[in-house]
C-alpha cells in the first residue's frame, strides 16, 4: 500500500468517530499520533547510534510499548490509557529530562483527544504502524504527504491563515540564500514552512558535512502562537531530520516590549508570513510606544526591523494594505526605509491565497544597516493558460521563474524596467506619503465606457429587469387564482 494511500485509509477510520468534528480536529488527532510514532522510530535509531542515549518518554508510554503490538490495547482500556494516563504524564514531564523531553511536553500541552471509539483507534495505531519514520524513502513520502495535510488546513476554516503556499516560501528562500551557520528566525511561523523550505535549499546547496548540519540545526529559531500549528509544526521539524526542535517555542512573539529585544538576540535573515487582517489582545500595544497599534502585521514589521543585525536580510509576505495605510503604516513604512534597504518589492495577484484569503499580497525584501535608495517592484502575473490560481491549480515555483532570471544574482545587477518590472526612488516615495502601492506604469488601464452611459445602461437594464419581476409575478398571482 502506497504511504498516500495509507495515510487517506487512516483519515476514513477517523471519519467514522463520532468525537472527532471537523478538518482541524482531524488534522490535531492525526498530528498527536504521528508524533509519537515518529519520535519513537528516532528515539529506537538513536539509541543505536549515540552512547548513553535514553528516550525522555517513560517506558510505558513509549509508542513501541502500548501502540506497536497490533493485538495490543484497544477498547475502553486504550481510551482510558490515552486519556487518563498517556496525555497527564506526557503533559507533566520534567523540564530537567532535557530539550527533547521540553518538545514532547510542550506539544501535548495543549493537545486533546477527541476520538471516543477505542476500536477505531486501534485499527489507525495499526495502520499508523505501517510507516517506518526510520526508512528515508519512507519519511520522504510521508513528509509529501504531510504537506498535503497542512495544505488541507485551507479548508479547516480559519486554520488556512498557517500555511502559505510552498510555491511562495521556496521562492522567498531560493532569493535570500541562507547558509547553515546564518541564524534564521520566523517569529510567527505556522506549520513550519519557511523553515522546512530553508533547511532543503541548504542541505541540497550548502550542507556538505555533519558539522554544516549541526550548524544550520542550531541557527534556527521558531515561534508560534496558536497550539495547533506548533504541534504541526514541531511535527515537521522532527521529519526533516531535527533531533532537537526545541527551537520552536509555543508563545506570542509580539507580548515582550520591542526594547527588551537584546543585541544577542539579533538574527541573520527574518522568513516570515505574518498574520494578517488580525488585532492583537488588548495591552500588546504597549510594548511598541513608538508604533501603538493592535494591527498583527504592522507590530511583526516593527519588530522584524529590531531583530535584525546589520546586514541581515527578510523576506516577509505582507497585504496590500501595508503598502498604502495611512497613519501609523506611514511611520513604520517611513521607518522601513530609513533603516533597511528596502529593495524589491514582488507584487502578487489576489488568487495566491485562495481560497481562504481573497486580497492581494507583496513579498518584502530588505537588508538591514543602510537606507533605501530605489525599490525595484516586480509584477507577477496568473499564467495566460489559467484565469487565476485555485486549489487545483496553485502557484507553482516555476511560474516565478521569470522573476528570478530578473532578479540578477545576490548583487541584483543588470535589472532592466519591463512589461513586469519597474524602478522607484525613495524621494519619489516619500513625495507619495511613504504609500508603497505603486501600480505598474507599463500597464495600460482598461477603458471601461464613459460613466454617463454606463450609468444609463445600467438604468435601462434594472427598468427591464423590473418590467420582467412584474410580468412574472402577474403570471403567478393568475396561475394561483385559478
Amino acid at each position: 500500500m502506497s504511504v498516500r494511500t495509507l495515510v487517506k485509509s487512516i483519515q476514513d477510520i477517523m471519519r467514522k468517530d463520532t468525537g472527532v468534528d471537523g478538518d482541524a480536529q482531524r488534522i490535531s488527532q492525526l498530528c498527536w499520533m504521528f508524533f509519537l510514532k515518529i519520535i519513537d522510530d528516532q528515539d529506537q535509531e538513536l539509541e543505536l547510534t549515540k552512547d548513553n542515549y535514553t528516550s525522555p518518554i517513560p517506558d510505558a508510554l513509549q509508542w513501541r510499548a502500548w501502540a506497536a503490538d497490533p493485538e495490543g490495547i484497544t477498547g475502553d482500556t486504550l481510551l482510558d490509557f490515552v486519556n487518563n494516563t498517556l496525555f497527564s504524564e506526557l503533559k507533566s514531564l520534567p523540564t530537567a529530562a532535557g530539550p527533547r523531553a521540553k518538545v514532547v511536553r510542550d506539544v501535548f500541552e495543549d493537545a486533546y483527544n477527541y476520538m471516543k471509539s477505542g476500536q477505531l483507534m486501534r485499527q489507525m495505531i495499526n495502520k499508523i504502524n505501517e510507516v517506518d519514520f526510520n526508512n528515508l524513502t519512507e519519511r520522504q513520502h510521508f513528509g509529501d504527504i504531510y504537506e498535503q495535510i497542512l495544505n488541507d488546513l485551507q479548508n479547516a476554516g480559519n486554520a488556512g491563515e498557517y500555511y502559505t503556499p510552498r510555491a511562495v516560501t521556496a521562492f522567498m528562500v531560493q532569493q535570500i540564500d541562507p547558509k547553515p551557520a546564518e541564524i534564521i528566525f520566523d517569529p510567527a511561523c505556522g506549520t513550519g514552512g519557511f523553515l522546512t523550505c530553508a533547511m532543503r535549499h541548504m542541505r541540497e546547496n550548502y550542507v556538505r558535512r555533519p558539522e554544516h548540519e549541526a550548524l544550520m540545526q542550531g541557527a534556527l529559531r521558531a515561534v508560534e502562537k496558536k497550539p495547533l500549528p506548533h504541534m504541526l509544526c514541531v511535527t515537521n521539524m522532527l521529519l526533516n531530520g531535527v533531533e532537537e526542535p526545541d527551537f520552536v517555542r509555543h508563545d506570542n512573539t509580539l507580548a515582550r516590549p520591542l526594547v527588551s529585544w537584546t543585541r544577542d538576540e539579533r538574527v541573520d535573515i527574518v522568513l516570515t508570513n505574518p498574520p494578517f487582517g488580525g488585532k492583537e489582545e488588548d495591552g500588546i500595544e504597549s510594548n511598541f510606544p513608538t508604533f501603538k497599534t493592535r494591527e498583527t502585521a504592522d507590530l511583526f514589521l516593527a519588530l522584524i526591523i529590531r531583530l535584525l543585525k546589520p546586514g541581515g536580510r527578510a523576506a516577509v509576505v505582507l497585504p496590500d494594505g501595508s503598502l498604502f495605510g495611512e497613519g501609523i503604516k506611514t511611520r513604520l513604512k517611513e521607518h522601513l526605509m530609513e533603516e533597511c534597504n528596502l529593495h524589491t518589492i514582488v507584487r502578487l495577484p489576489n488568487s495566491v491565497f485562495k481560497p481562504y484569503a481573497s486580497i492581494g499580497t507583496n513579498l518584502l525584501f530588505f537588508e538591514k544597516g543602510t537606507p533605501t535608495q530605489d525599490i525595484w517592484y516586480w509584477e507577477h502575473k496568473v499564467p495566460e493558460t489559467q484565469k487565476a490560481y485555485s486549489m487545483t491549480k496553485p502557484i507553482r515555483l516555476e511560474h516565478l521563474d521569470d522573476c528570478a532570471a530578473w532578479w540578477g544574482g545576490a548583487a541584483r545587477e543588470g535589472r532592466v524596467e519591463g512589461a513586469q518590472a519597474w524602478k522607484v526612488t525613495a524621494d519619489e516615495i516619500k513625495a507619495r506619503g511613504y504609500n508603497l502601492d505603486v501600480k505598474n506604469p507599463h500597464t495600460v488601464a482598461e477603458d471601461h465606457g464613459d460613466p454617463e452611459t454606463l450609468l444609463a445602461d445600467l438604468i435601462a437594464a434594472e427598468a427591464e429587469t423590473a418590467a420582467l419581476r412584474d410580468q412574472l409575478k402577474a403570471i403567478m398571482t393568475e396561475a394561483l387564482a385559478r
